[in-house]
């Protein structure tokens, strides 16, 4: 069975149907005073597999008690293989410390998660892969690159140059670029003299090429049009923006689409309005290894 959260309905149903399982109905609603309601309207035996799909992004608290009341309903119903799929996991940012006494707020989303009975967790590109260290359950931390090279491939008409906006991401546009037989590079600041740093791409020219940006989140959108005006200032013909997450804060897209961008687009591990690209077949096609 496949448990939607609110998070999630429209890609748990897609998940669903990929698996050919059935999709069970929860009802929420919040009181007046903000909390909660949950029940799961569908009986579900007690040996039965149950796959839960909630993202736990914005508004993360909100998301992730709701993920806790599923799981707590389950194991009420002593249902004990259960899954967990959350393809963007809240407070995954900081999974180490930086200062003295701050909480690794990763290690204690993860000390909750597993005390709700999950037997296995599933998320797509975690922020960091350490945080896959944080867990004693298996944490599968997948790769969304796959898809959005199958979409590009379906929708340009010219191969792109896949690039990172920073060296951080590389390995991102490398993934997409081997899969479609096209270039990629990175942005990379070179300092000219101790007043003037100077940002380019590090090993090929964009002159008269379209290109893609990847990027694993895109929140404010800084870094984006940053790297749209360095690559237009460069001759890029035409630039377009991918994200796995697009978390998209404070005008965003607009931003972003007044930079330059011909198009926004990310993937629908988060609800937004640019969520073209379905992880489904990436979560369902995993399923089905395990």
């Amino acid at each position: 069975m496949i448990i939607g959260g609110s998070a999630s309905q429209a890609l748990a149903s897609q998940v669903a149907m990929e698996l050919d399982d059935k999709l069970c109905s929860v009802e929420t609603k919040k009181f007046p005073d903000g909390e909660r309601y949950l029940r799961i309207k569908d009986e579900i035996p007690e040996d039965e597999k149950v796959i839960v799909v909630q993202s736990t992004g914005y508004p993360q608290d909100e998301n992730m008690m709701e993920l806790f009341f599923i799981l707590d309903t389950l194991n009420d119903m002593n249902v004990t293989d259960i899954t967990v799929v959350s393809p963007y996991l809240g407070y995954s940012r900081q999974e180490r410390r930086f200062k003295e006494v701050e909480c690794i707020s990763a290690k204690a989303t993860a000390k909750l998660i597993q005390t709700m009975g999950v037997k296995r967790l599933i998320s797509i590109n975690l922020h960091e892969q350490s945080i896959c260290d944080l867990y004693d359950i298996p944490v599968d931390n997948l790769s969304a690159m796959p898809t959005i090279a199958e979409h590009i491939k379906n929708t340009f008409d010219v191969k792109p140059v896949i690039l990172a906006p920073d060296k951080g991401a590389i390995n991102f546009a490398k993934e997409i670029a081997m899969i479609l037989d096209t270039d990629y590079d990175y942005l990379e600041k070179v300092r000219l003299s101790p007043e003037i740093v100077e940002t380019k791409t590090k090993n090929i020219s964009v002159k008269d090429k379209n290109v893609v940006i990847i990027d694993d989140i895109i929140s404010t959108g800084g870094t984006i049009v940053n790297a749209i005006n360095i690559l237009k200032e460069q001759g890029a013909v035409a630039v377009d923006v991918f994200c796995v997450h697009p978390v998209l804060v404070n005008d965003a897209v607009l931003k972003i689409n007044a930079a330059g961008a011909h198009s926004v687009q990310g993937t629908n591990t988060l609800k937004s309005d640019v969520s073209f690209v379905s992880v489904a077949k990436t979560i369902a096609d995993h399923l089905k290894s395990l």
